[in-house]
């Protein structure tokens, strides 16, 4: 793995990420940071989770190795394997490992995703034990101080099959994101996608109205993300309906009536 032949210093974050805090969420995470308490990020896809993960690791100068969790990952993904090396045969560690031996931050990103038998696996280091079984080689782990464990959650997709277990769930301190204050949102899309804030402003608005259409049957609201992806193509000569059209209309629906009614939006506000 990548982190083994450069060391662990090759998931330093090394520039400061933009992030705008939304309700004192920074000094929430570095007090459980401080106190060794694992973190579960609960909140819609594209609210700033993961850019939220990114600062904190910079901020308080950890290591993040971050997983994107699915159907298909394995306790060997997450753990480590024995591969071939010419004639012989090594072991690697996988991105858990390397975490809870280097003191890194290891992000499981929307954590629901991974396998049950996977999510077992968490369960020893999100206590008060704070160790990693490696079964293959008949080791136990101990985390040293600096790992955190943090996972991301979005309860807007729970079902029977797709839910986080109680008793994983209750062995993290929570911290809800949403989508931020009108005023916050403005900023953050103008800064990122680098457009007027006369601009931002419209987007935002449309961003607004579009998350009304949730009570109208839209499964999710338009994400902060996807505001500054229409702004990004807006910057780089796109107009407004297009852009608009690609990174908000489509993503979110293939549903015509509901595409018909966004268009609609975009129209009255561009």
């Amino acid at each position: 793995m990548k982190g083994q032949e450069y060391g662990i210093e090759q998931f330093r974050v090394a520039e400061e990420p933009f992030y705008q805090e939304v309700n004192g969420e920074i000094g929430l995470f570095t007090v459980g940071a401080k106190n060794k308490i694992p973190v579960m990020l609960k909140g819609p896809t594209g609210c700033g989770k993961t850019r939220f993960v990114q600062y904190m690791a910079h901020r308080l100068n950890r290591p993040l190795i971050t997983v994107a969790c699915h159907e298909d990952l394995t306790a060997s993904d997450l753990i480590g394997r024995y591969l071939l090396k010419g004639d012989e045969t090594v072991w690697v560690d996988g991105p858990l490992t390397l975490g809870v031996k280097h003191g890194a931050i290891v992000y499981l990103d929307e954590v629901v995703e991974a396998r049950k038998d996977t999510t077992v696996l968490i369960h020893p280091l999100s206590d008060d034990r704070r160790f990693l079984p490696i079964e293959k080689k008949g080791q136990v782990i101990q985390a040293v101080d600096d790992f955190l464990l943090v996972i991301s959650y979005n309860p807007g997709y729970q079902s029977v099959l797709k839910e986080l277990k109680q008793s994983t769930k209750q062995r993290f301190m929570a911290i809800e994101f949403g989508y931020p204050p009108k005023d916050t949102e403005i900023h953050i899309v103008e800064h990122e996608a680098k457009i007027s804030r006369e601009m931002a402003t419209r987007l935002v608005k449309l961003g607004e109205k579009v998350r009304n259409l949730r009570s109208h049957g839209l499964e999710e609201g338009v994400s902060t993300r996807l505001l500054i992806y229409a702004g990004t193509l807006i910057q780089q000569g796109v107009t407004p309906d297009r852009a608009c059209d690609a990174t908000i209309t489509r993503p979110i629906t293939d549903d015509t009536d509901m595409q018909r009614s966004i268009q609609e939006l975009i129209k009255a506000i561009f």
